[in-house]
């Protein structure tokens, strides 16, 4: 409940009473273990902040935050004097003196950013809202269209809501996906959200000239031609390039990844029909080149349309079907306004349709506060960090940085994310997570939503993460961190 300025105060100061009394116990306790001289007031402020801790001071914080005032979330190395210091805060804001009508500012007015996100969260992504936990979105293989059981039991594990990937199956096996998941949804009594992903531009190896097992190694040339028929007879190994219209567009000094940065290089010449490329890094078992890897330039101005001509052909199905549309390799705000064009041209309340923004790429990020303006402008719109393709984008060292940097942006927007690519993955697909894997899902947390690619242990991955995020809340908010009670020591 909302205090007065001295109410908080003296609130303040019973806690930090309670914390010295607590403390002091275990203080006493470790004395004799102590011969350091230098470690006696690190091992104060530890017994301090374990006694903080047993406390919840959630609503504490939220009231300290509408003061403008530290939260208490970042106190760990220095507790008693933090407390008192916020205690000062209050004296000088006159706390023993009739507050002024307008400070603090009404809970509803200072958090109505925060509600105006939880509000577009709940009305894009539908789902686990009401307890604040992250929600799931479940990548469907095609026994999704063929069992109507398989639905029933991602939903009871805990998915929130499901996504479609364009790019794999058919329209047939599309319309199953999409009539199991809403029997099942109707039978659990709950919105399942639609999510699907269009294509977009994908670049392929096609056909490949090498001799059998021959693998690419850091120092070695191979070239990319526009058709198979363009293949020489020399001993380099050759691929072909899809589409072929790529090559025109390279230079020299323009790099390129293939199969999420397994293999990156540089184009050292170029032509109408071809490019030579070098080397420059592979794993320690070099890069079996194989058709249908996928390959990018990661920082070449590629003048590629965002929408293909099969795109267009399964917008006409998704706009009639689907509650939001994943918007792949998007990269500026002219290619949201290309979207949103298409859409309209399929119905009229085109405005319902959520657009998700696939972060894929360098120039998105660099766009991307006039992609959103863009986007949320007309319709619901959310944001999916696409780690893949955006690490071998920026560069694998820069991802951890910038999926932060976009997490916080979106939230200014009042923009829901969903954090996406190899969460849990092993654990999807052999059943036993990562240590590493399980922590990058506790970090997803600050996200509205998390999603899980496609695999054989869909369902075990969703009950593991759907615990994670649960406890994670209790912990985290965004930024902030939630002072709930600490009970393992």
């Amino acid at each position: 409940m909302p205090q007065t300025n001295a109410e908080l105060l003296k609130s303040l100061r019973k806690l930090r009473c309670q914390i010295t009394e607590d403390a002091a116990v275990r203080i006493e306790r470790w004395q004799p273990d102590i011969d350091e001289p230098g470690f006696a007031r690190s091992a104060e402020n530890l017994a301090h902040y374990l006694a903080f801790r047993h406390h919840d001071l959630r609503d504490l914080q939220r009231e300290m935050m509408r003061r403008g005032l530290s939260s208490l979330g970042r106190l760990e190395s220095r507790v008693l004097i933090t407390l008192a210091t916020v205690e000062a805060a209050l004296e000088a804001m006159g706390a023993d003196h009739p507050t002024p009508p307008d400070f603090p500012p009404p809970a509803r007015d200072f958090f109505a950013g925060e509600a105006r996100l939880h509000d577009n969260a709940h009305a894009l992504l539908a789902g686990a809202s009401d307890n604040n936990s992250g929600r799931i979105l479940a990548t469907l293989s095609a026994e999704a269209a063929e069992d109507p059981a398989y639905m029933r039991e991602i939903l009871r594990h805990g998915a929130d809501l499901v996504r479609i990937n364009c790019a794999h199956d058919n329209q047939e096996v599309w319309a199953g996906m999409i009539a199991n998941t809403s029997a099942a949804a109707a039978e659990a009594g709950r919105r399942i959200p639609i999510l699907m992903d269009i294509a977009g531009p994908k670049l392929r190896v096609g056909q490949v000239k090498r001799s059998p097992g021959e693998r690419l190694w850091a120092g070695d040339h191979f070239r990319i031609v526009a058709d198979a028929g363009d293949f020489l007879s020399d001993a380099m190994i050759e691929v072909e390039c899809q589409p072929p219209e790529v090559l025109k567009m390279l230079s020299p000094g323009i790099e390129v990844s293939f199969d999420d940065g397994k293999l990156e290089g540089v184009v050292e010449a170029s032509g109408e029909a071809d490019a030579l490329v070098l080397v420059r890094r592979t794993a320690l078992k070099g890069f079996k080149m194989r058709p249908e890897r996928g390959f990018t330039f990661p920082r070449a101005p590629l003048n590629l349309d965002p929408l293909t001509p099969n795109d267009l052909i399964d917008l006409d199905f998704i706009a009639a079907n689907a509650d939001m549309v994943g918007f792949s390799f998007v990269q500026t705000p002219d290619d949201i306004v290309r979207l949103q064009a298409e859409l309209a041209a399929r119905r009229p309340d085109w405005r319902k349709i959520g657009i998700i923004a696939k972060i894929e790429t360098a120039q998105a990020v660099s766009n991307l506060p006039d992609i959103i303006v863009r986007a949320a402008g007309k319709q619901p719109f959310g944001v999916m960090i696409a780690r893949g393709d955006l690490a071998v984008s920026i560069g694998f060292e820069r991802l951890a940085e910038m999926q932060e940097e976009i997490l916080w942006l979106c939230e200014a927007a009042h923009v829901p994310v969903i954090w996406a690519t190899q969460v849990l993955e092993e654990m999807v697909k052999s059943g036993l997570p990562t240590r590493g894997e399980m922590t990058d899902a506790a970090m997803a947390s600050r996200a509205e939503c998390v999603m899980l690619n496609k695999g054989p242990n869909m369902c075990e991955a969703i009950t593991a993460l759907r615990g994670l995020l649960v406890r994670m809340e209790g912990h985290q908010s965004k930024k902030t961190a939630r002072l709930r009670a600490l009970h393992s020591w």
